[in-house]
């Protein structure tokens, strides 16, 4: 793990998977961190990178508090450019990962080469039947919710492979996610590095940026990829998204739902190497 400094003074964690081939830059879902990204990065014939987001995994909490999606789209510029990765960059995020990634794009044009989007939070101005941009937003109620401590790392993994949405997630990345994703107390429990209320404030802010409204700006190929059984992002709603894009592209992956990218690594390898490789 290496560390980087946005410019609003944050510390970005960044963790390179190794590889050969050209750099891919991995952005993941809310509350989670960039090392769950591990399994599927193993099946990719690029050199892979992943970041934890501000708040997440080893990255310093946002500043402030504020979690606005600009300040995720800050941390990706400046791990491209403290690495000096170069560019164009290809890349590829999931849910928060995604729209983070369009967000950079259309902050700073040719950033990026290609880009792979697992289902990115795009709220258009109508908003989305399962996400509903005023009142309460459930994801954040449940986040406030989460058990935060667990009295190891293998109490918390068995707790998570017993219920869902964690349940179906792929072992290894399920494992990674807890290996990573909790840090060990004092008294030898273990305490979740993404607080409940930090990732509740991201789920809140997902509703609030403008990414959807940008994206005629995104000039790059874009692959706008969705699960079949998702919950939250079906088919409409990134055949939509990808219309919008000057070089947009629909693609449904069979079987998978919102977390697709830990429920099948090689599916998803597969979508990504076809879509950038």
């Amino acid at each position: 793990m290496q560390r980087v400094t946005t410019p609003d003074g944050n510390q970005v964690a960044v963790h390179d998977f190794g590889g050969t081939g050209p750099t891919l830059l991995l952005a993941h879902a809310t509350g989670f961190h960039g090392r769950v990204w591990a399994p599927v990065a193993a099946q990719l014939g690029f050199r892979c990178v992943a970041f934890d987001e501000r708040g997440h995994g080893d990255s310093d909490p946002a500043p402030g508090g504020d979690y606005d999606w600009h300040g995720f789209a800050t941390d990706a510029l400046a791990v491209i450019d403290g690495l000096d990765l170069g560019g164009p960059v290809l890349a590829a995020g999931h849910s928060c990962g995604g729209a983070l990634l369009l967000l950079a794009e259309e902050r700073r044009p040719g950033t990026f080469g290609a880009l792979w989007t697992y289902e990115p939070v795009m709220i258009p101005a109508e908003g989305l039947p399962t996400l509903p941009v005023q009142g309460e937003n459930p994801l954040a109620a449940g986040a406030r919710k989460r058990r935060p401590s667990f009295a190891s790392k293998q109490a918390a993994f068995d707790n998570y492979a017993g219920k869902p949405p964690f349940s179906a997630l792929d072992a290894a990345a399920l494992r990674a996610y807890v290996e990573h994703g909790f840090a060990e107390q004092p008294d030898g429990s273990v305490r979740l590095k993404c607080e409940p209320e930090s990732e509740a404030r991201t789920y809140e802010m997902g509703m609030r940026h403008d990414a959807f409204d940008g994206l005629p700006k995104v000039e790059c190929p874009v692959t706008v990829v969705c699960g079949e059984v998702t919950d939250a992002f079906p088919e409409p709603v990134i055949t939509m998204v990808a219309a919008r894009l000057p070089k947009g592209r629909p693609e449904v992956l069979a079987g998978l739902g919102h977390f697709g990218p830990l429920q099948d690594p090689s599916a998803v390898a597969a979508s990504i190497e076809a879509a950038l490789g």
